[in-house]
């Protein structure tokens, strides 16, 4: 049925570096994603089902010819990585063709090397570098989110209560805030929106910036008033009266996932494409929903991401997404000027965003 049904429409990527549009390119229907497999960019309630196709979807469409992708990324044993290194090691990227390299290197040593074509993705997110590097003429596109958190989860900004304080009323102006993200990170955007609801705002707070091992420590003795703690941190002051949790990243709303640079927007974006499939199918096919209920795949995931598997089973499972919602570059971007890392114009959404080649992969016409 699929094949009868031929060309459902077209998509057309922006135009690449050399302000040349690019060809149209044509979407077809996949089988096994069906209406759930695109959800609309604008709904951001927390609430949200994921997209989703059925597992083993969409299918492999191997390349002509076999192709290498590097991929920089800024670790090989966060959570939020799992999707790509079960990838590798499952075959879904050899099913199409693709020889993939996870390499290990920060966002601010990965950035030029993307967008000169010596890598060819990034696993990061939107940060302050990147939309800057974009604004100065960087040809980069954030193509896919990563994952947002379950509702359970309580990474985010944590206080030590003064006398007299409670989670519902807290004044954070003028108190210090100890993270292992600088005011360029993405975080940016949901800490100030956590801190404007307190009284605080990133323009009226202090960071001291701490390495991961300390953040929890300085908080815990009074170095700082308060810290944003990653999974599985937080966990250490959870129930803990002395402490309050104030808020984290939107329910909802990925802030991370996949850039790509020129070679794969523009030079080869049946690679990309590929590439967008395989990691939708791996998706589809382990992490749909509550992965941590099958101990078994726990187990193989800590080996694969050498961690401790009490450690990965004591946070509930993220929600991996791959879908971008509309408006984040635009909020990300507040955060920055709010917190004086960012100045001027905001970069256009259309210039830093593009679902294109996600919605070819699972057959949707935008």
């Amino acid at each position: 049925m699929v094949s009868l049904l031929g060309a459902a429409g077209c998509a057309g990527h922006d135009s690449g570096g050399d302000g040349r549009a690019a060809a149209p390119r044509t979407i077809r229907p996949v089988a096994g994603c069906g209406t759930g497999s695109w959800t609309d960019p604008a709904d951001l309630a927390p609430d949200r089902k994921a997209a989703r196709c059925d597992r083993g979807a969409p299918a492999p469409r191997p390349l002509a010819k076999k192709r290498s992708i590097t991929v920089a990324t800024g670790t090989l044993s966060a959570e939020y990585v799992a999707p790509l290194q079960i990838a590798v090691a499952k075959g879904e990227f050899a099913k199409e063709g693709l020889d993939v390299e996870l390499k290990v290197l920060p966002t601010p040593d990965a950035l030029p090397l993307l967008a000169k074509g010596d890598v060819d993705a990034q696993w990061a997110a939107p940060e302050a570098a990147v939309m800057n590097g974009i604004d100065g003429g960087f040809d980069i596109k954030w193509v896919a989110g990563n994952f947002s958190p379950d509702p359970a989860s309580r990474s985010g900004l944590w206080v030590r209560l003064k006398d007299g304080e409670s989670a519902g009323h807290v004044e954070m102006a003028g108190r210090k805030l100890g993270t292992m993200i600088g005011k360029g990170s993405v975080i940016a955007y949901p800490m100030d929106t956590s801190l404007k609801k307190h009284g605080g705002g990133l323009d009226r707070i202090s960071f001291q910036q701490l390495g991961s091992a300390d953040v929890l420590t300085a908080l815990q003795n009074g170095g700082v008033d308060s810290a944003w703690l990653l999974d599985p941190i937080w966990r250490k002051v959870d129930g803990d009266p002395k402490y309050a949790f104030l808020g984290g990243q939107p329910v909802g709303e990925p802030l991370g996932g996949l850039l790509f640079g020129p070679t794969l927007l523009n030079e080869a974006p049946d690679a990309g494409v590929a590439f967008l499939r395989a990691y939708i199918r791996t998706v589809n096919t382990y992490f749909a929903g509550d992965y941590k209920a099958d101990p078994r795949f726990v187990t193989e995931l800590a080996k694969l991401l050498k961690t401790d598997e009490a450690t990965l089973r004591s946070t509930p499972s993220m929600r991996m997404d791959w879908e971008i919602r509309k408006g984040t570059t635009d909020r990300v971007q507040q955060a920055y000027a709010d917190s004086g890392v960012s100045k001027g114009a905001p970069v256009p959404e259309a210039k830093a965003v593009d679902r294109a080649m996600y919605s070819e992969a699972v057959g949707h016409t935008p």
